[in-house]
């Protein structure tokens, strides 16, 4: 591709972090409306056990089969064609899938009380008909993300977003008792968005790149022809497709077979890393659901305070780790040692890998300090004093916060081995990974029954340990042969943790001298507290800051054409 791989993933991670704001801020408005409004019972069986079948259906159809296919666009023998066709089978494979998983959903799992079955049973057919038809997009997806569209991805999650929370919200305020219905009703018209706006995207874009290409052979003025057409037409030259139909299956001719047996490999490396991999993602809600060791209404309270306490991860962490995966996957090649690959290439990527570490860790840590003071403050805004009664949704957010700092490095050290991994290593790490599952389950069902809910979080720190030493070893080791170590960059400055220490001590007086009289004096004095310390991380970094701001120039300048 002509444009600039780590400029487009940076803005990418930039775009999804302010979208990761907007959606959870409307999706904690509307948890905080149902928890008032309608009861955490509701909330127990949408949030955790609907969303856990979708999550379950979207991620065992379609993760090994988008990760593989993106690891795939350097290899020389894998056409367009064979990766179209094996993106559409993420549509009968979710299908598939979702037999079983009504049936489990629907039978095995606990219980869910009379008053709610009828309801709840539509909700498991609409989120398993909505993940179907959603995978039928999965192509044109792939191509724009591909291709560096990050508006585009921008566009349609927002809009996404925007139309299920919309529409859920405009049921439930014409009845609050039928909740459930209007959950699943919203998850199959978000669904039609997805599928509408990216073939509808296509469908305009297409024709106009044919023509814009006809333009380029009789206009010399190629200045005037990207002010015409936009940047999503500058450098390509390699899109493959000619019509919106070339991207369904069987139709782009293709002189191979219709499947790659490499690609095949390594989805099949994938989808049994992906299984495990779902295990530990979900696996509290999985052993909630199997057995009844929390009420829906106790369950509800753990997945809101769980919820808020993955913040960090969900508005900056995942999208920093999708960039940084999308950036490595195009950046190093997996079949090859780092000895036999562009040195600049290499070196940026090792400098690219430290920072991110850096960057990353950096806010966890200032997350941990700031929400052992805050945690009862924000739990008490949001939900009402009800909702705090008793201190346990304290107690689960600042333990939350602990399981931030493992989250953020995990996040981006398994980034980069899933991204560098050959199958053989990807085949080796899954063993480790099963490892990792059962003794997860294990130690989530025994610590809940001795301590609670709050043995889930002591039961997903562990496991984030295990994970992390697996994956620095592994870089530490890949980056060994050509001497150099992103690890050296791992931790944070000792300034920044000398001034954040000072925060976290001068918060704990506030909170014990402000907040039991003005929540709102305690609130601006963490505030300023939190202005002080990352004036004093960027005062620190200020080489990462240049860099970060001379690749954004950098990018500008591609796309005007200005060299001045």
């Amino acid at each position: 591709m002509g444009r600039n791989i780590l400029a487009s993933s940076l803005q990418h991670a930039s775009f999804s972090i302010v979208f990761q704001i907007l959606c959870r801020c409307i999706t904690f408005a509307i948890n905080a409306f149902i928890v008032r409004s309608v009861g955490r019972e509701v909330l127990g069986i949408t949030n955790v056990r609907l969303l856990l079948l979708e999550s379950t259906l979207l991620f065992l159809s379609k993760e090994a089969i988008t990760r593989s296919a993106l690891s795939s666009r350097h290899n020389k023998h894998c056409t367009w064609a064979q990766l179209i066709n094996q993106l559409w089978i993420t549509v009968p494979a979710c299908f598939i899938l979702a037999i079983p998983c009504l049936y489990i959903w629907l039978n095995w799992l606990s219980t869910v009380d009379e008053h709610y079955y009828v309801q709840y049973r539509f909700g498991c057919f609409a989120i398993a008909f909505a993940c179907v038809i959603e995978l039928t997009a999965e192509a044109p997806i792939f191509v724009s993300q591909v291709f560096c569209f990050v508006k585009l991805k921008v566009v349609m999650d927002t809009s996404h977003i925007f139309i299920r929370s919309l529409v859920f919200i405009v049921i439930v305020l014409l009845n609050k008792n039928i909740t459930i219905y209007a959950f699943g009703v919203a998850q199959i018209i978000s669904a039609v968005t997805i599928i509408a706006g990216n073939y509808a995207f296509f469908h305009m874009y297409i024709p106009r790149l044919m023509h814009y290409r006809r333009e380029l052979k009789r206009v010399d003025d190629k200045y005037k022809l990207r002010e015409m057409y936009g940047d999503y037409y500058e450098n390509m030259d390699d899109f493959p497709f000619m019509s919106i139909k070339e991207m369904c299956p069987g139709v782009l001719p293709n002189p191979n077979s219709a499947f790659n047996p490499d690609l095949q490999k390594l989805v099949l490396s994938f989808t049994k890393q992906g299984v495990l991999k779902q295990v530990l993602t979900e696996g509290e809600k999985y052993v909630m659901s199997v057995s009844p060791v929390l009420t829906f209404s106790e369950q509800a309270t753990y997945d809101v305070v769980n919820n808020m306490g993955s913040l960090a991860a969900r508005f900056i962490f995942r999208p920093i780790e999708d960039s940084s995966y999308f950036y490595f996957t195009q950046t190093i090649a997996r079949d090859a040692t780092l000895l036999n690959q562009k040195r600049d290439a290499v070196n940026e990527a090792c400098q690219v890998l430290s920072y991110l570490f850096r960057v990353v860790t950096s806010i966890a840590l200032v997350g941990f300090v700031f929400g052992q003071f805050y945690a009862g403050t924000i739990l008490l805004l949001y939900g009402g004093a009800d909702f705090v009664e008793g201190g346990l949704p304290e107690i689960l957010l600042r333990w939350h916060c602990l399981a931030i700092v493992l989250l953020a490095v995990n996040g981006i050290a398994e980034g980069y081995m899933f991204a560098t991994n050959t199958s053989q290593e990807i085949d080796t790490y899954n063993y480790y990974m099963a490892f990792c599952s059962v003794a997860f389950l294990m130690l989530s069902y025994q610590l809940t029954n001795w301590l609670g809910p709050v043995g889930f979080i002591l039961a997903n720190c562990c496991n984030m340990s295990f994970r992390i030493s697996y994956s620095l070893f592994y870089i530490h080791k890949h980056f060994n042969e050509v001497n150099t170590n992103p690890l050296q960059g791992f931790l944070p400055r000792p300034v920044f943790v000398t001034v954040l220490c000072v925060c976290g001590i001068m918060c704990k007086i506030s909170e014990a001298y402000f907040s039991p009289h003005s929540i709102l004096y305690h609130v601006l004095f963490g505030a300023l507290c939190t202005c002080l310390t990352l004036l004093t991380w960027c005062f620190e970094n200020r080489q990462l800051l240049q860099t970060g701001l001379a690749k954004y120039r950098e990018r500008k300048v591609s796309l005007t054409g200005d060299t001045n």
